[in-house]
């Protein structure tokens, strides 16, 4: 019998939950895009080359997976609050302590401990709104809460790139750890409990045994791994814009925030469109809706670099009619893809967030190395491949998914 009745329908309390959730994940996001103009400060204060800039987006991407086969299985255990509450607090704390790194090594080391609220969000936040609302209302929050968390990269490296004009990188971990703190009472007032099952066993065997049933479900791998693909070609983009901006094109710390905007914008957009499209048509639509411009706005930087190898402002334009693609995807495909399992929910968040952050941090090395050895146009063609990807990915996954429809029915 479940612990909780999903919601249908908002009251305040309902509301500052998934509010408080947000602001979380808008810190532990801006956390990391708000410092990105001033990657090239750190790597020059610490006597490093800019090829360290990436390396603090892939330590925390890693960050987001070393706890993640623990987390999901012990909220289904414990219950969701406490393992939430400690995940915040713990973040707040990281946060406050990157003002007294000394070298590049101790200010990565933070940055991948900064990251384990990946794990939180993904294994435990997201199972819980998941858990606490109903299907269309969920995937309408989870839209909405997205548009949030894209304020970060699209307000992130505005705001830091003014914030470097009067102050220096290191007070910038004291605001994150703030808006964190802040998070932290919000969630401890109104989260609900939607799990805790104290009969559950958190031994090697079974926690071993429950994922390995998982790696062998193709929808729930098949899913993982198509948010993983489709949100490559973002990450790499926020990962080595600055050097691609900044470093090579030689432009303003400004210039090269202004040119997130239409990334971001384009994305906001795309949630908005899922928001509204969700429950009038059945939740597989975005996924088919969003295929068109994901794939033409990967094609179309691709194209573009391989004319003009400096063509950036085209990359952009690409990189935004994908990002209105993706923006239509990721809520429903989360929710289609947590549910296309029985096992439990924390589990299932907590290998949907291993596999799509494995992708994600492999991804971005990849897309590192074909830039750094090669130039713009293979950065945009291994984006392309991840698309191609994805939409292979998907096509599998609504086929497996109407045939298991078809044997239930039966």
């Amino acid at each position: 019998m479940p612990l909780f009745v999903p919601v249908s329908s908002l009251s305040r309390r309902h509301l500052i939950f998934p509010l408080s959730l947000v602001l979380f994940e808008f810190a532990s996001y801006i956390a990391h895009d708000m410092i990105q103009p001033g990657m090239l400060l750190v790597t020059s204060e610490f006597h490093v080359g800019p090829e360290w800039v990436s390396a603090s987006l892939t330590a925390y991407l890693i960050g987001g997976i070393v706890l993640q086969w623990l987390l999901g299985p012990l909220s289904d255990k414990a219950g969701r609050r406490p393992v939430m509450l400690a995940g915040v607090a713990f973040f707040t704390l990281a946060c406050f302590a990157t003002h007294w790194v000394q070298n590049i090594e101790q200010f990565i080391l933070l940055r991948l401990m900064q990251g384990t609220s990946l794990c939180f969000i993904g294994a435990v936040g997201y199972a819980t709104i998941q858990e606490a609302f109903s299907e269309s209302l969920a995937v309408k929050m989870m839209a909405l809460m997205a548009n949030v968390a894209l304020i970060a990269p699209l307000a992130g490296p505005l705001a830091g790139a003014a914030f470097l004009s009067i102050g220096e990188w290191r007070s910038m971990f004291w605001l994150f750890g703030g808006v964190a703190a802040l998070a932290l009472v919000g969630l401890w007032r109104t989260m609900p409990e939607t799990a805790g099952d104290k009969t559950l066993s958190l031994s090697l065997k079974s926690l071993a045994g429950g994922y390995l049933a998982l790696l062998k479900d193709r929808q729930v791998m098949g899913g993982s791994l198509a948010i993983g693909l489709v949100s490559i070609p973002c990450l790499a983009w926020v990962a080595l814009s600055p050097v691609i901006l900044i470093h090579d094109e030689g432009l303003t710390r400004m210039d090269y925030a202004l040119l997130q905007l239409p990334v971001f914008i384009a994305m906001i957009a795309g949630n908005l469109t899922l928001g509204r499209i969700a429950g009038r048509r059945p939740i597989e639509y975005p996924l088919r809706l969003a295929a068109w411009p994901i794939l033409t706005g990967l094609a179309l930087a691709a194209a573009a670099n391989a004319i003009n190898l400096h063509s950036y402002l085209w990359l952009t334009a690409g990189l935004s009619l994908y990002g209105f693609g993706t923006g239509l995807v990721n809520a429903s495909l989360y929710r289609l893809t947590l549910y296309s399992s029985d096992a439990g929910k924390g589990g299932v968040a907590a290998m949907l967030g291993m596999v799509s952050i494995i992708v994600f941090a492999l991804g971005i090395e990849l897309a590192k190395s074909a830039y750094f050895r090669g130039n713009s146009f293979w950065f945009s063609a291994v984006n392309l491949l991840c698309g191609l990807a994805w939409f292979w990915l998907v096509r599998a996954f609504l086929k497996e998914r109407k045939r298991r429809s078809t044997v239930v029915s039966l």
